[in-house]
């Protein structure tokens, strides 16, 4: 039951992680660059959003895979 979840997980990383990059190459985050220095929070918080859910899903895969291919 939890590899799909861990999937799904793995599958919603990835989609913020390009909604994120996206969002780092748009004309607010360029604004937000030339001001601050930095990327606008959101871009920031989707990057990392999508990277840790594709480390939580794929853990949460790879560990329950090999307890569903042991039985």
């Amino acid at each position: 039951m939890r590899v799909p979840v861990g999937l799904i997980l793995v599958v919603v990383g990835v989609i913020l992680l390009v909604l994120g990059i996206q969002a780092s190459n748009s004309f607010a985050s360029d604004v937000s660059r030339v001001f601050t220095g930095n990327p606008t929070d959101r871009s920031v918080w989707l990057i990392v959003g999508g990277v840790v859910a594709i480390l939580v899903g794929s853990g949460t895969a790879a560990m329950n895979w090999k307890s569903v291919n042991k039985a």
